[in-house]
């Protein structure tokens, strides 16, 4: 099948929905399919990131761009000729070409549901506008839905959709590269680097932008600052952002910056080994624009046991009390002592990596996750 894959971001950016797209994309490539890759121009594209992969990745440049929206009419005559049109949803300025684009020509659209978008300020009004009145339109369009958890689609803004169009919607989960995120001996490199020899850490891995304020780093760091004054403990913030500067004086204001690193150039080859730094990994995520989380996967499959909010899908991948503990969204006291918790006890925490790295080796590899996509576009009529 010729399969066209359309995301806001792509890498080397780094945001979920574009390592979605680029591990699906690889997975169907290696299934047989001609797969090709359709994204704005705005995401720090890299032409030798490009070169590297085994698809073609078309960077368009849009008209208007807006942090990980943008328009982008080129949709509506270069996505000709595919069986299959995939959209990662959210897409903000993408998706409305692609619906004008079904108005006119027929076309087999597979739409990936990542997640809701809730947003700030006069954002967040124009987001609920959005998904009040041209989501649904755009979704309908679609011949399936996939969503990562059914738990999460039914309490999120598409849920009534899902009793009015249930033969639409399919549960497909997220994967991770368990070749790739393995349990492992500590880098002694990065302890050196880092000096955290003899140190018990604190991991949280995610975008640090403006259009990543729902990963909740504040909290995680306002937790961290209830236990910080046992000196054997320390923070790794792996990520960086335009909110970067501002997590950074949080910091300071503690007077935390001996014990909180932030590691803004970490490598895809050295992401996994900062895993393996962690004693306990963080999602403190704290509203529905996060709906699963890859970064719980790459953790679990490195064998460290996760803290995570207790959220609509992020809740269907820990199994709460035997891969990690869920905390009610921006509650730092019970998120501290949790950390707490599993730092002082790493013997729970062993028995959490452990049952973590099964639970992904049964259910959330990328082969796992192409295998049944692909199934989804053979069914479509």
């Amino acid at each position: 099948m010729r399969i066209a894959h359309v995301v806001s971001t792509f890498p080397p950016y780094r945001g979920g929905m574009g390592n979605v797209a680029y591990h699906l994309a690889s997975e169907l490539e290696q299934l047989g399919n001609s797969v090709q890759v359709f994204t704005p121009a705005v995401s720090g594209a890299s032409a030798r990131f490009d070169q590297s992969v085994p698809f073609p990745v078309h960077r368009l440049q849009p008209i208007i761009w807006f942090r990980n929206s943008a328009v982008v009419p080129q949709l509506l005559w270069k996505l000709r000729n595919f069986d299959i049109v995939h959209l990662h949803y959210p897409f903000f300025g993408g998706a409305e070409m692609i619906y004008a684009r079904t108005r006119v020509w027929p076309m087999k659209l597979v739409i990936q549901y990542h997640m809701d978008v809730v947003g700030e300020g006069l954002l967040k009004r124009l987001f609920a506008l959005h998904s009040t009145y041209l989501m649904p339109r755009i979704l309908r369009s679609a011949e399936r839905i996939i969503v990562t958890s059914m738990d999460y689609a039914q309490q999120s803004r598409i849920g009534d959709m899902i009793a009015e169009y249930a033969t639409k919607f399919i549960e497909i989960p997220l994967g991770v590269n368990p070749e790739l995120f393995k349990p492992r001996m500590k880098s002694r490199e990065l302890l050196d680097r880092h000096k955290l020899q003899n140190k018990k850490i604190v991991l949280f891995v995610g975008s640090l932008d403006r259009a990543h304020y729902f990963k909740g780093v504040t909290y995680l760091i306002k937790a961290f600052q209830l236990i910080a004054s046992n000196d054997m403990y320390r923070l790794i913030i792996v990520g960086n952002g335009n909110l970067k500067t501002s997590y950074e004086s949080l910091v300071v204001n503690f007077g935390l910056e001996r014990k909180v690193t932030f590691a803004t150039s970490v490598s895809d080859e050295q992401l996994p080994l900062y895993y393996n730094l962690a004693d306990v990994f963080v999602l403190p995520s704290i509203d529905g624009s996060e709906a699963f989380g890859i970064s719980i996967l790459e953790a679990m499959a490195s064998g460290i046991p996760v803290v995570a909010s207790d959220l609509p899908g992020v809740r269907s991948v820990v199994q709460k009390d035997s891969s990690g503990y869920l905390f009610k969204p921006k509650n730092i006291a019970v998120l501290a002592k949790y950390i707490h918790f599993l730092l002082e006890n790493p013997q729970v925490g062993n028995q959490f990596g452990v049952a973590g790295r099964l639970r992904v080796l049964d259910n959330y590899t990328w082969s796992v996750v192409g295998k049944r996509v692909n199934e989804v576009y053979e069914e479509v009529p």
